[in-house]
């Protein structure tokens, strides 16, 4: 049922605005990929954290409402938690000149990502970069499918930093990596280190976040920009990851906390997911917003897609 579905992020609108130089007519509606479909029930997965940022695994179905294209839902179809433990793991590091004095940091805690987490098979673990100099101005698979064999360990540590930044190429080539090597019953997950920023990408904001969505895929990002104060970049980050229902992380996360706690967070998280679905409030073709808001805790924060593209088969 959920492969009938398009998600897309009502953000998008924002991330154009955000990216206007990258916006032309590559963020016309028109030209995303449209999906028709006769299923009557909306399936969200998502997880919960509470005022510590900790996860929430004491959920009912009674603690939240879902607000769908402003329309409030609390009679749920079903409710139950999900155990999300089989992950397919992807790295994606900004190796550009904008964030080079930060490049060996981030590639040790990606060397931390790999190593240490081994109830993640090392097959269900890769590593991407853009920018720097291994690949050009196209993104480039540093590892995949061995990331923890000594090769890919020394490729790892011999990449340098330099050159512009195709942030939300680098998106799509990572979607379209999962599309060709995503295991069954697996989620994907990107981890994305940058500061958010692009340069010479040749899609748009819009585009990327469009592709990674497709895939169902969950981004937690990492701010590697130097500044705690609200960039461009950082608007960016935070916005593709509270749109797939994933997490932003600050730059004071990047120089104070390091790898285990993102590879924590992922894992927490997931093993603290639920899935709900209701019966379709409305049969309005296009996008539906989506929002889940607490009933009773006003300290709990939801994390989940926040839109699906309706259109009936027939349209």
């Amino acid at each position: 049922m959920l492969a009938h579905w398009h998600t897309r992020s009502a953000l998008l609108a924002l991330l154009a605005l955000t990216y206007a130089s990258a916006a032309d007519d590559k963020n016309d509606a028109s030209g995303l990929p449209t999906y028709r479909s006769t299923v009557s029930e909306v399936r969200v997965t998502f997880f919960a954290t509470d005022e510590n940022n900790h996860p929430v695994a004491t959920l009912t179905k009674s603690d939240f409402a879902v607000v769908d294209n402003e329309r409030v839902v609390r009679n749920f179809r079903s409710f139950m938690h999900t155990d999300e433990t089989s992950l397919d793991v992807v790295a994606l590091v900004d190796l550009s000149e904008s964030v080079a004095p930060r490049c060996r940091v981030a590639m040790s805690d990606v060397l931390q990502l790999v190593a240490r987490e081994q109830s993640i098979p090392d097959d269900n673990i890769s590593v991407l970069s853009f920018g720097g100099t291994f690949g050009g101005i196209h993104p480039a698979i540093l590892c995949s499918s061995g990331c923890r064999a000594s090769d890919s360990m020394s490729r790892l540590l011999a990449v340098k930093s330099g050159g512009t930044t195709p942030l939300f190429d680098a998106l799509i080539f990572g979607a379209d990596f999962i599309s060709h090597h995503r295991r069954a019953g697996a989620r994907p997950v990107i981890i994305l280190f940058s500061d958010g920023n692009d340069t010479i990408s040749l899609h748009s904001a819009r585009e990327a976040l469009a592709a990674v969505l497709d895939e169902g895929a969950l981004i937690y990002s990492v701010d590697m920009g130097t500044s705690e104060n609200q960039t461009s970049g950082s608007t960016f980050l935070r916005q593709v990851s509270d749109a797939t229902g994933g997490r932003y992380f600050s730059p004071h996360f990047f120089q104070q906390d390091g790898a285990a706690t993102i590879l924590n967070a992922v894992l927490e998280d997931l093993r603290a997911s639920y899935v709900v679905t209701y019966a379709l409030p409305s049969h309005q073709v296009g996008f539906h917003s989506l929002r889940l808001l607490p009933t009773h805790n006003l300290d709990l924060t939801f994390h989940s897609r926040d839109s699906y593209y309706y259109e009936p088969s027939g349209h």
